[in-house]
């Protein structure tokens, strides 16, 4: 790809919620921009993007698939990201990085379950976004009414570019209200040759209302453009008009909305226009901030190859055949044979290759600048989340915040011999997937994989299979509940024991505390110096660390608790690592037990879209699964049900919505907290 200077770089994402379109909308991207030669279908399973074997099967996207594209003389780095949200890992790891987004809805749905979580996650970065409301082909499509929703649920001024021109099996295209013209896109050349044509005159009038509202949006959005406005009216120059819609969507003062079908070749061209006009170059992001390692000060690097490297691993690829890491360079040049630094762990890396990526294909590359999103091959010793920077000029960046696993399933290979190969492979996944994780039952001896949910596991499972080639067996399903504690206690235990040849002998006195502040659990040493040498600390901290993860009361991990340490009790000669070991475990059960235990199940936020006619049943199911309804919206059919319900009341709760309403209604779910368990679960 020619060189381009990066003004005319644009780092985005295409997000939303699943099944609203986002990688049909991609690969009509990669078609009209000449990256593909035919049309990838998602149903099909001919999707470019969607190129691992599970999501051709499912006609989902599970990864994020980065691509490039030149579009009139830009150049265009898209991540498609996942819309389920057993795969939102996928989406925040890739907010973190990208510049700005395209959120798809669905004309029919409208805001969705998981629409809401990405426009949280996209918020959270600050991530200027465009609206691309799709399927107006579709019965029951409606683009005022999806784009008054968004307004309202999100409480964003939504700035509509654009009118459909025709409905739903009639649409052929778009009224453009900033050039005031009407767009036809030809059926026979499958949407490349757009007709630019005037406004039909049975809608000018609505197209003029239009124009009017869209310039008044943009007037209380945009300070300098309100006096344009009032000077020129309707007859603002197109030029001002989209110098303000710049300004406004950079400083996040509203959205713009674009309207469309992606499957029927409608709209997608002025997506392209939209993302190279309105969305921000790399330059234009803030610069980026770190700490320097050695003594915490706050230090910028500004996007310019020539500050020293500071990149940004936010995702991997680990296989049988492959080791990517995908890299966003917000700082400096990187080069091939570079050898550059991971603060986290120390190591010095090496970058053996260097690719532009378009899905699974490969492009060669020898150098990658600031504002680039690039793969490499020969990071070994670095994670999601790592910096890579000189080794004469460290930095590390803010890391990333993932979802905790709520649910978990054993898994055990068919032979005993392939267990070291087994551990193997699950540790390269919970490198690939920071919501994955796996551990070892000590008493059972299972080992148990964990994730956020349970399409989340099967995938993995079948990853396993597929990828790896693992024969495994596997239990069934399970909630990963967790502990904490409702008041604060204090304890003491001196653990004392004659052995044949000696005695062994340590005190350890600790206090434990509701904090729900803290994630898991959080450990502060307070113990005077002198009472206990420092070579046995380790070893009591250690033991504290292993109880709260799983060796407690029932079994499961703490969570919302801080252990300070307090004290010891030390005897020469007889205390060692083991015996304060021993001491902090007991006191720290004794501690516990005081402090009120509680067991927290995961609790779900759940939506779900259901016809009118079964909403009664659907209503009086849910009220035997301990749910919470808190909104019901039944303007429209099909209503809205908003609520929390427990994880362990909604396994196979799909076959069962299904039957209560004849295969009509859906649900979405995602994690919402850990909450105390109630009725007779709270009796595991």
């Amino acid at each position: 790809m020619a060189k381009i200077k990066r003004e005319q770089v644009r780092n985005i994402g295409i997000i939303a919620h699943i099944d609203a379109g986002k990688t049909t909308l991609t690969e009509r991207i990669l078609f009209y921009t000449d990256k593909a030669h035919r049309l990838g279908e998602v149903h099909e399973g001919t999707a470019q993007m969607d190129y691992l074997a599970e999501e051709r099967e499912r006609g989902i996207t599970i990864t994020s698939a980065a691509t490039t594209v030149p579009w009139k003389n830009h150049r265009i780095n898209i991540i498609d990201t996942p819309g389920h949200v057993d795969f939102t890992v996928e989406v925040e790891r890739s907010l973190r990085v990208l510049d700005g987004a395209v959120v798809v809805l669905c004309g029919v749905a409208g805001v969705q379950a998981q629409t809401e979580t990405v426009w949280r996650q996209a918020d959270r970065y600050e991530v200027p976004r465009l609206l691309f409301v799709n399927k107006l082909d579709r019965t029951g499509a409606d683009f005022e009414r999806v784009v008054r929703h968004v307004a309202t649920r999100f409480d964003r001024k939504v700035v509509p570019l654009q009118m459909p021109w025709g409905s739903e099996k009639e649409l052929i295209g778009a009224i453009d209200l900033v050039t005031m013209r009407a767009l036809r896109f030809d059926v026979e050349t499958f949407g490349k040759e757009i007709g630019d044509e005037e406004i039909p005159a049975d809608l000018l009038e609505e197209a003029q209302l239009a124009r009017l509202g869209m310039l008044e949006a943009i007037a209380d959005g945009v300070d300098s453009f309100a006096e344009a406005y009032l000077e020129h009216d309707l007859d603002v120059p197109e030029t001002t008009v989209r110098e303000a819609i710049r300004e406004g969507v950079l400083s996040l003062a509203f959205v713009p909305a674009l309207c469309g079908s992606a499957f029927r070749n409608i709209g997608v061209q002025p997506v392209l226009d939209a993302v190279t006009a309105y969305l921000p170059s790399p330059i234009e992001k803030k610069a980026i901030q770190g700490i320097r390692p050695h003594d915490g000060e706050v230090i910028t690097r500004n996007c310019t190859p020539e500050e020293p490297l500071c990149a940004l691993l936010f995702k991997t690829i680990w296989g049988t055949q492959t080791d990517l890491g995908f890299l966003r360079l917000y700082s400096g040049t990187l080069s091939l044979s570079d050898q550059v630094l991971n603060p986290r762990t120390g190591k010095v890396e090496r970058v053996n290759r260097m690719f532009l990526m378009h899905a699974d294909a490969r492009e060669n590359i020898d150098k990658a600048e600031a504002g680039d999103i690039v793969a490499v091959v020969g990071l070994r010793h670095t994670a999601t989340g790592d910096t890579l920077c000189p080794k004469s000029d460290p930095i590390v960046l803010e890391g990333m915040t993932f979802p905790e696993p709520v649910i978990s399933m054993s898994v055990e290979p068919h032979s005993v011999k392939d267990k070291d190969e087994l551990v193997r492979v699950l540790d390269l996944l919970r490198r690939d997937d920071p919501s994955f994780h796996w551990s070892l039952d000590e008493e059972t001896g299972q080992m148990l994989i964990s994730g956020v949910g349970e399409l989340h596991l099967e995938v993995l499972r079948h990853r396993l299979e597929r990828d790896f080639g693992m024969q495994v067996r596997v239990g069934e399903p399970r909630v990963a509940y967790r502990q904490s504690i409702t008041r604060s206690a204090e304890a003491e235990e001196i653990f004392e024991k004659a052995l044949p040849n000696r005695t062994m002998f340590a005190g350890v006195r600790l206090s434990v505390e509701h904090a729900p502040e803290v994630a898991s659990v959080e450990i502060v040493d307070e113990i005077p110096k002198g009472e206990i040498p420092p070579i046995l600390a380790p070893a009591l901290i250690s033991s504290i660390e292993g109880a709260v993860n799983g060796g407690l009361e029932q079994g499961y991990p703490m969570t919302g608790v801080r252990v300070r340490l307090l004290g010891a009790t030390n005897r020469e000669g007889q205390s060692n690592e083991a015996a304060f070991g021993h001491a902090a475990y007991l006191a720290l059960q004794k501690a516990v037990k005081a402090a009120g235990p509680v067991l927290l199940e995961p609790v779900m936020t759940f939506e779900i879209a259901c016809p009118m006619e079964f909403l009664a049943g659907v209503n009086a199911d849910l009220a035997g699964r301990r749910a919470t309804v808190q909104s019901l919206v039944t303007d429209e059919d099909p209503a809205l049900i908003r609520g929390l319900v427990p994880l362990s009341e909604v396994f196979g709760y799909t076959t069962t919505l299904r039957s209560l309403s004849q295969g009509r209604a859906s649900i979405s779910v995602e994690p919402n907290s850990y909450q105390p368990v109630s009725g007779p679960a709270a009796g595991k």
